[in-house]
Formats: structure tokens, C-alpha cells, sequence
């Protein structure tokens, strides 16, 4: 599920649902009733549950009796309820907390009593329902008599929708039917799963089924691994800790399981802890996802709206073990410490990036990760594929940097290419994907090209979108496999953070491998105002063909500082580069210069006429001004280009068809005016 993605759009469950449901403690036992409901209510309160958060008392299977009556209407049970339903759920909201109710998508209910589904009675259901104050609806999958899934959900979220009371639809489908890929259309949350069972190997097996399921969920539209089992009994509390977190990272609605009028107190612990609850309950409502598991070693990641994550490093093997990460793995960067909260010890502590803990058999170690004080961006041309990002979360498998999204293990990825263009830098991600930079009001413009990888051969479609703060600054508008890369600029003046969003074209996340290839982020100043020897200035970058590039004399083609005065047929020069082809050296300008002169020419150091070469000078991507090709037989050539508005010169040189034998080449007096 996407923010494209076609939602519900009921208002509810903004945040996962949490709650009660009394099945994995009662079933159908003789205990359900009345009784039990009001019990929970009052428990609630005095146990401090209402106030950790948890809203929805809810019942399930048979609250009804086995037919319905005359008029086609669901029966409460006299001696379950013997005051009916409505009295149940006015009783519930008499104490501030929401009323939830059990019905399934079929002719006949899951228990094996068969109590009336809600197949071909929607809207009788649904307006009686809403007469009772109902906030909550499961509808199970039972007796379906083989209609289509979509059809019978469609159908009771339309129902609900025209009683004009606002009800959660709990679509409790199994995942039988790939419900993340359609039910956020109809409900807010959607079993991905078979029932849980109060057992290890149940619920780390359900765990897993869910956890690659991330990409689906957000706010109003949740994946539900189903209720937890926590004060059960059959899970160790070491366990049940495990259970707990795990479902708070995966955005899981939080539906206790056990009968609160008897819970221990090791298990209220575990169900009262404010902060993992917050993790389960923070509003940019993000499910985590995997980022290593090897040897019964997983480790999770969660992004939260205060810009940190949240990670579990969960142990399921039978001994303890040591689970290890790292922030950057884990989706952050650009600090130079981070603050690590142990959300079940409650200890604090600081971090340069590792992350670490030994954690017992089955259990889990929960932290926050909160960014300290973020790096400076450097001045000048930077790659973000080369930078570190503040933050960064993907749909499939994690933001890659210089390498397309391979859906899976950091570095699957290969050569970012976007129709058949092929680019050595940028970022491959797959949508839905959020990446943040830290700018401190210190960068000017970026310049990237988008467009879906080619790791795509059909189908694919998304749109990027680039934040300035909460200011959109640029969009591509939907982009698809077929489309050539689209360049994409933005003007960052002033902003504090820059944002790279990518969604969904409106057709699901299938195949959506998106890239902001070439990705460059202009920072800082240029030079200052004047003229300017290009040699007395620091470039960028420089690369040499034999030798380094030399500032003020020729290339000797060997150790720095071997060249001698810089000289084009015999006239020489104070100021200037010696390079040899192939050559280029690059210049930040910052948008602050309005142009280079310069002489060049083939060095006298070549001999003779030996040497041929060709110089160029580039305007960001723009060729500004060509030599020809100049010999060593050649006269300095006067070279003028104009540069206003450049973020980059690059001062290129190539050998002009003949090899680079003596294709020593000097860019003689060189003078950049800015201002």
C-alpha cells in the first residue's frame, strides 16, 4: 500500500488499532459474555491500559444466537447478554473506550456452532450494528460458498460506509487471497496470516510471513499478523517480550489476547511499555523491515516521524547470541553520534554508528536511534550517492547507493540504468521510498535524472517527487519502464533538509525499481568576486592521463612537481595546469561566475611537433568552447567561455585520434572572473 494506493478513506485507524478481543483467551467457552466484557472494560481503566493507549474492547464468535429472527435480524444471545448488545457497548463507552463486534464474510460464522455471516446481509448487519454503537468490525472468511473475496468485503465496507457511523473493518481474509494488494480499498487492517498460536514456532512463523509485507501498510490500512498471545501461558515472558516488539516494528494492530481480569504482572509489563507502544503507535506509520538475518540473527528497522529509527536485534536460536548492526544499515547517517535507548531496560547510551547487544535465546533487544548533531554537507559538487543521508526507507530491500535496487540483501543491485542510459552514481531505490539529507541552509540546487531502472523489463510506474523542507520543489509526474530518463532540477535555497520521495504510479508497487541517477547537490559558495587564477584555486577533482595534474608548471608525466615552466610553442607562462591526456579537472563555481579565459596548447616539454590533443570546457553538461585539435607544431590557441549560472567548469582534454604519446597539454594563464 502506497499513498497512491486507493484507501478506505474512512478517517479510522490513522494509527494501528490496539484493544482486546476475547478469543485466544475464551473461544466460545462458557466464560464469554456479558460479564467478561464489562470486566475488561473496568480493567482497562484501573490497570492503566486505557491511558498506555489501548481503545477497542471487542468480542468474537458466538455472541449471537444460531438464527436470526423473522424480520432477518442478528440475535444476541439472552444468556451471554442478557441485556442485549447495546447495553454492552454503552456500558464500554460509558468508560471512554471503543466497542467492537465479530461477524464473517459468509453464509455462516468460523465457529463450528455456525452462527449467521454476513453474506447477502450487509447493510441489514450494518445498520443494526451502528444502532448498537458498534466502532469495530472482524469479518472473518468462513462459509464464503466461493464468492469473490473482493466482491464480499467491498460490500460490507460499502454497508458500514452508509450507516454514517464511523466503524473500523478488521478484514480478517487469511491472507488466502493477497489482501495487501487490494483490501486497503475496503478496510483498515487485513489479516496476512492464519490464526496465531500461543506457541514460539507460531508466532515467529507468522512474524515471518508478515515481515516481508511492509511496502503495504501505512496509516488507515494496516498488515495484521493477528492478536497477541501475551499472558497465555505458553510462551516464556522472555518470549513474549519478543512477541510484543516484534509486533509494535511491524505496525501491527496491538489486540490483547489474555484475560485482563487475571494477568500477571510480568505480562502487564510487557503489554503497559509506553515505548514500545510508541514504536507500534508513531504517526508516520511506517512497518519495519528486515535489514540482516543469518543464523537465527534478524535485525529490523522501523522509521519514525522524529527523523530516528527504531531496530530489533532478535535472537530465535535456543542459545544466546551477540546480533549486531550498524546506523547506516539501519537507514541512517550523517551524525557523527547517535543515542541508543533500550526500550525494555529503560539504559541509555552513545554510539558512532554501531550497533549492538548480546541478546538471550528468543529474546529481543529493542532500541530508539535518535541522530545526534547531523555533519556538515560539504562545499562544492557533491554526488548524493556518495554522501550520507539522514535517514532512508525503502519498499524493497534497502536504498542502494551507485547501484540499482536488487529488492533483497544490501548490493544485489548492478549499474544504474534508466532506458538503456547507464549512470556510475546515484541512488537505486524501490518505491514506496523516502530518503532525507541534512542541508543546514547550505545548498543551493539539485540536478538528477529520474526514471524507472531497467532491471524492469515490463511493467513499473512511479513518481519522484523532491521536498525542500515540507515545500515540494520538483515532480516527474508518472514515470514508466518505457520512459527515457527525465532531468529533474530544484532549487534548495534556505532549506534545512532535502527529501527524495518516490510513490507508486497508481497501479501497486510491482516492478517499481526507481532511480535518481547522477544525483548531484550543488553546496556553499563559490569563488569570491573577481578574477581569479584557476590555479591559485583548489579544484574539485582532478584526474591526469601519465602523472598527477600539476598547478604552475607542466606535466612530467611522473611524481608530482617533476614538470618544469609551463610553455606552448616558446612562450611561457607563470600561471596555469599541466596535464596529460586524457585529462579533466573540475571547478564548483556555485552559480557565482560569469567566465574563463585562457591560452592552450601542447606543452614544448612533448618536442618538436610530437603531441596532439583536443581541449574542452564545460558548463555543468554544457560544451562552451572547443580548441580543435592543437599539435605541438601549434601556436597557444585563446580559448573564451562563458560560465554564467554554472555550478561546475570541467576543463577537459583528449587525445585528437592518434594515441596520447606526448600529449602533454597546458591550460596557460588561466582567469575565471565571478561576481
Amino acid at each position: 500500500m502506497t499513498a497512491s494506493t486507493p484507501t478506505a478513506d474512512n478517517g479510522l485507524a490513522r494509527t494501528p488499532p490496539m484493544g482486546f478481543n476475547n478469543w485466544n483467551s475464551t473461544h466460545c467457552r462458557a466464560e464469554f459474555g456479558e460479564g467478561l466484557v464489562k470486566g475488561i472494560a473496568d480493567a482497562f481503566v484501573s490497570l492503566g491500559l486505557k491511558d498506555a493507549g489501548y481503545t477497542y474492547v471487542n468480542i468474537d464468535d458466538c455472541w449471537a444466537l444460531p438464527n436470526r429472527d423473522a424480520n432477518g435480524n442478528l440475535v444476541p444471545d439472552p444468556v451471554r447478554f442478557p441485556h442485549g448488545i447495546k447495553a454492552v457497548a454503552d456500558y464500554v463507552h460509558s468508560k471512554g473506550l471503543k466497542f467492537g463486534l465479530y461477524s464473517s464474510a459468509g453464509t455462516r460464522t468460523c465457529d463450528a456452532q455456525g452462527f449467521p455471516g454476513g453474506l447477502g446481509h450487509e447493510r441489514q448487519d450494518a445498520t443494526l450494528w451502528a444502532s448498537w454503537g458498534v466502532d469495530y468490525l472482524k469479518y472473518d472468511n468462513c462459509n464464503n460458498n466461493g464468492v469473490d473475496a473482493r466482491q464480499r468485503y467491498k460490500a460490507m465496507s460499502d454497508a458500514l460506509r452508509a450507516t454514517g457511523r464511523p466503524i473500523v473493518l478488521s478484514i480478517c481474509e487469511w491472507g488466502e487471497n493477497q489482501p495487501w494488494n487490494w483490501a486497503a480499498a475496503y478496510g483498515n487492517s487485513w489479516r496476512t496470516t492464519g490464526d496465531i498460536t500461543d506457541s514460539w514456532a507460531g508466532m515467529i512463523g507468522i512474524a515471518h510471513r508478515n515481515q516481508p509485507l511492509a511496502p503495504y501498510a501505512g496509516p488507515g490500512a494496516w498488515n495484521d499478523p493477528d492478536m497477541l498471545e501475551v499472558g497465555n501461558g505458553g510462551m516464556t515472558d522472555t518470549e513474549y517480550g519478543t512477541h510484543f516488539s516484534l509486533w509494535a516494528q511491524m505496525a501491527a494492530p496491538l489486540l490483547i489476547g489474555t484475560d485482563l481480569r487475571t494477568v500477571s504482572s510480568q505480562a502487564l509489563g510487557i503489554l503497559r511499555n509506553a515505548d514500545v507502544i510508541a514504536v507500534d503507535q508513531d504517526p508516520l506509520g511506517r512497518q519495519g523491515t528486515v535489514v540482516s538475518s543469518s543464523g537465527g540473527l534478524v535485525v529490523m528497522t522501523k522509521p519514525l516521524a522524529d527523523g530516528g529509527r527504531s531496530v530489533t536485534l532478535t535472537n530465535e536460536n535456543t542459545t544466546a547470541g551477540t546480533v549486531s548492526t550498524s546506523a547506516d544499515a539501519i537507514g541512517l547517517g550523517g551524525a557523527a553520534s547517535y543515542r541508543l535507548k533500550d526500550l525494555w531496560s529503560k539504559r541509555t547510551s552513545t554510539t558512532t554508528g554501531t550497533i549492538s547487544a548480546s541478546v538471550p535465546a528468543h529474546g529481543t533487544v529493542m532500541y530508539r536511534v535518535t541522530p545526534g548533531t547531523p555533519l556538515p554537507v560539504p562545499t562544492g559538487l557533491n554526488q548524493l550517492g556518495d554522501l550520507r543521508w539522514t535517514s532512508a526507507a525503502n519498499g524493497w530491500g534497502p536504498v542502494e547507493r551507485n547501484t540499482s535496487n536488487g529488492e533483497q540483501a544490501a548490493g544485489d543491485g548492478r549499474t544504474l540504468t534508466v532506458n538503456g542510459t547507464a549512470y556510475a552514481k546515484g541512488l537505486g531505490t524501490h518505491a514506496p521510498s523516502d530518503i532525507a539529507y541534512h542541508l543546514g541552509g547550505s545548498c543551493t540546487s539539485l540536478r538528477v535524472d529520474v526514471g524507472v531502472d531497467d532491471e524492469v523489463s515490463a511493467g513499473g510506474s512511479v513518481v519522484f517527487q523532491v521536498y525542500r523542507d515540507s515545500t515540494k520543489v520538483a515532480d516527474s509526474g508518472i514515470r514508466t519502464a518505457s520512459d527515457a530518463p527525465l532531468r529533474l532540477t530544484a532549487d534548495l535555497t534556505g532549506g534545512s533538509t532535502l527529501r527524495l520521495v518516490v510513490t507508486d504510479g497508481g497501479d501497486g508497487i510491482d516492478h517499481d525499481h526507481a532511480d535518481w541517477a547522477g544525483a548531484t547537490l550543488a553546496c556553499g559558495p563559490g569563488p569570491t568576486a573577481g578574477s581569479h587564477a584557476l590555479s591559485d584555486l583548489s579544484w574539485a577533482s582532478a584526474t591526469g592521463g601519465w602523472g598527477p595534474v600539476e598547478r604552475d608548471r607542466s606535466n612530467g608525466e611522473q611524481a608530482a612537481g617533476d614538470g618544469r615552466t609551463l610553455t606552448i610553442n616558446g612562450t611561457t607562462y607563470a600561471k596555469g595546469l599541466g596535464t596529460h591526456a586524457a585529462s579533466t579537472v573540475a571547478y564548483y563555481l556555485g552559480g557565482s561566475c560569469t567566465g574563463l579565459s585562457v591560452d592552450v596548447g601542447v606543452d614544448d616539454e612533448a618536442g618538436g611537433s610530437n603531441g596532439s590533443v583536443v581541449f574542452r570546457i564545460y558548463r555543468d553538461d554544457t560544451l562552451v568552447a572547443d580548441s580543435g585539435r592543437a599539435t605541438g607544431a601549434d601556436a597557444a590557441k585563446p580559448l573564451t567561455a562563458d560560465l554564467t549560472g554554472g555550478l561546475e567548469l570541467r576543463l577537459v582534454v583528449t587525445d585528437s585520434g592518434d594515441g596520447i604519446d606526448y600529449d602533454h597539454a597546458d591550460w596557460a594563464q588561466p582567469r575565471l572572473t565571478c561576481g
